[in-house]
């Protein structure tokens, strides 16, 4: 495009700079402007089984291996039921904690009639990872942000074998990255797509924290009511002000979080700081990344050494906690091993 010779120097250079503004601001802070710089993401299209078909070829490019997900359309049902019951006296450590009884209830109503005068967590998911799982109605009628999750973050779940309270954090890492890689690429940068998944994982990661800062609060308070410094009175009324406090920063509807819904976001959130620190070790690389977990997967301690070496029972929670340290051990050492050898290479 010409622009006349007369233009005024000192408009041309105001116009220039708020440009370069305006770029700046989409590109570096469009979490925190709301709807006009980073709009909610549309919803997936009739287009979704080549929306699919993109994503693999991305995930193959990352270095996934193929899976049996996502093979065909279910229409049996639209998405897959939970319902998780615990006591209000017990604060789980995370969903494989056997405190929680995982319940199959077709309805809400059902799931509360077990969990009378105790914690209640009911739901669905649109789909169900390490079981083939199938595309569901309610994965092509959500958003843009809630599909791409769904397709990477199961997908991610067959790569590794891994402690769930670690490969939930490390799949959601994966998947909140590699969504905006790929919509950047799809989309384009200043695309309403790539902008929304950036608002979108920018969220989870800061919601992943607050949910690590509200589980240690409410550690330290049912700590005292076991040291008896508590009534179960007090416990309780105290333990409704921390998550009123939590609604928002958890993006939670109020009155629906329980011990049994923060033990279940505890199994994403409670590594998944350091995992993030990790990758940015790693250069932010996610072929790097993944490549380099899939060796942590190989070099790991098997459940069975962790089970005799603590003298545990396979199954209970001292195991979950117990299987988590080795592992996360193995990832600083392989972590140290590669900031070494980077080292020597430089030298």
């Amino acid at each position: 495009m010409m622009f006349r010779k007369s233009i005024d120097a000192s408009r041309a250079l105001f116009w220039r700079g708020a440009l370069a503004t305006a770029l700046m601001i989409l590109t570096a802070g469009c979490a925190q402007l709301g709807g006009i710089f980073a709009p909610t993401a549309p919803f997936v299209s009739g287009e979704w089984a080549e929306l699919l078909k993109e994503v693999r070829v991305y995930e193959r490019r990352i270095g996934f291996a193929d899976t049996d997900n996502f093979a065909d359309l279910t229409q049996d049902y639209e998405a897959f039921v939970f319902c998780g019951v615990a006591s209000r006296l017990v604060l789980p450590y995370s969903y494989q904690d056997p405190a929680i009884t995982w319940r199959e209830s077709q309805t809400e109503e059902e799931c509360r009639e077990h969990g009378r005068n105790a914690d209640v967590y009911y739901g669905a998911v649109e789909a169900w990872g390490e079981v083939g799982t199938p595309v569901t109605p309610a994965m092509i009628t959500s958003k843009l942000d809630r599909f791409l999750y769904l397709v990477i973050h199961e997908d991610c779940h067959d790569q590794f074998k891994l402690p769930y309270g670690i490969e939930e954090a490390l799949c959601d890492l994966i998947t909140f990255k590699g969504m905006a890689e790929f919509t950047r690429a799809r989309f384009g940068a200043f695309s309403i797509e790539h902008r929304s998944i950036l608002r979108y994982a920018d969220a989870q990661s800061r919601i992943a924290r607050a949910t690590v800062a509200t589980y240690t609060r409410l550690e330290t308070l049912y700590g005292r009511h076991a040291r008896r410094e508590l009534t179960a009175e007090a416990l309780l009324q105290e333990r409704a002000a921390i998550y009123k406090a939590a609604e928002k920063p958890l993006a939670w509807t109020q009155g629906e979080l329980t011990n049994v819904a923060l033990a279940n976001h505890m199994t994403y959130s409670r590594h998944y700081p350091f995992l993030e620190s990790v990758f940015d070790v790693l250069g932010r690389d996610l072929p790097h990344t993944i490549a380099f977990f899939r060796h942590v997967d190989k070099t790991k301690p098997e459940p069975e050494t962790v089970m005799k070496q603590n003298r545990l029972k396979k199954g209970s929670v001292e195991f979950v906690r117990a299987y988590e340290v080795a592992v996360m051990e193995t990832i600083r050492k392989a972590l140290i091993g590669h900031i070494d050898a980077g080292t020597a290479a430089v030298k």
